[in-house]
């Protein structure tokens, strides 16, 4: 009898041990700043403030830090202080963060930034995270150029791997990491930048528009001016592109410079039957082409423009 309450005593105090679950971490953010955001090189920067309590001893963030999707970390400024029998860990960060940038709707565009915090040794077996969120907050007076910060949270999830890291005694080659995140949607103030990238683009339309003024018997002005507008409208794109990353999708900007392509070259084609009409001898026709022709690219540009920039908006 008295083996059977020496084992019920030692099989009790082992319960609570194997139910116990993984230690549990209070994490925050405080963003400083966004800045360098850079759409070529698919990257920005953030500073931000961090912070951990906890009770587990072996849990070190200051050395067990990891934020997965940064390209690079500057060493962080840290304070390591207790609160309460917890642990406080206070750090100042400055990440440069890589980010695939959605460039379909630019510059009408608005962005989502993501920073994924880790623990580089405990999976979610062993530590979660819960987010300070009456703490966690971007400062008010952070100024992202061109753009304003829509929404800011912080959250838990879990980040899989699906490998065991060289453990060949689990029974499958999956691992679950917690993680802490700073998520905010920023929108950008679109007009100015709208004007700024597409100016050229239309001025080099209204130079080749401009042919339709002149008789239709003067090939060498009638040709010359849209060929130069159309000269100055893929010198534009050029530029454009080379300030956005690389995409396989049809983007705004490629949909606005191809309809410039396609109404400079109907002021070509007008001027071209325009001209066979006059050297026919039909004077009537020949005007007739042009100022039917020329009523017609205008008004088809400038309604596809406002079709196209409206649905960017939406």
């Amino acid at each position: 009898m008295k083996r059977l309450y020496f084992l019920i005593l030692v099989l009790g105090s082992l319960v609570p041990c194997l139910a116990q679950g993984p230690d549990t971490v209070k994490a925050g953010a405080y963003v400083i700043s966004v800045h360098d955001i850079n759409f070529h090189d698919k990257e920005y920067t953030i500073r931000f403030w961090l912070w951990f309590l906890y009770k587990n001893p072996t849990f070190d963030f200051s050395k067990q830090l990891d934020i997965p999707n940064a390209k690079s970390i500057e060493e962080p400024e840290i304070i390591v202080d207790s609160i309460d029998g917890q642990a406080w860990v206070l750090m100042k960060m400055k990440c440069t963060m890589k980010e695939s940038w959605k460039v379909d709707d630019f510059p009408f565009d608005s962005q989502h930034l993501h920073v994924q915090i880790e623990n580089t040794l405990f999976d979610n077996g062993d530590l979660v995270f819960a987010p300070d969120l009456a703490g966690s907050r971007y400062g008010k007076k952070i100024a992202i150029d061109g753009w304003e910060i829509k929404n800011f949270e912080v959250n838990s999830r879990n980040n899989d791997y699906e490998t065991g890291f060289g453990d060949y005694r689990l029974p499958s080659q999956y691992t679950e990491f917690a993680t802490f995140n700073i998520d905010m949607d920023i929108e950008r103030d679109a007009w100015g930048m709208f004007l700024k990238i597409f100016v050229g683009m239309y001025i080099a339309f209204l130079i080749a528009i401009i042919s339709f003024t002149l008789n239709p018997w003067e090939p060498e002005s009638r040709f010359g001016l849209p060929v130069g507008g159309l000269f100055a409208a893929v010198g534009n794109k050029y530029i454009i592109d080379s300030v956005l990353p690389e995409s396989s999708q049809f983007t705004l900007v490629d949909i606005l410079h191809s309809l410039t392509f396609f109404a400079i070259f109907a002021t070509l084609v007008v001027s071209a039957l325009a001209l066979r009409f006059r050297e026919l001898g039909r004077k009537e026709a020949c005007l007739r082409v042009n100022r039917v022709g020329s009523r017609l690219v205008v008004t088809l540009y400038i309604l596809f423009n406002i079709l196209f920039i409206w649905l960017a908006i939406l």
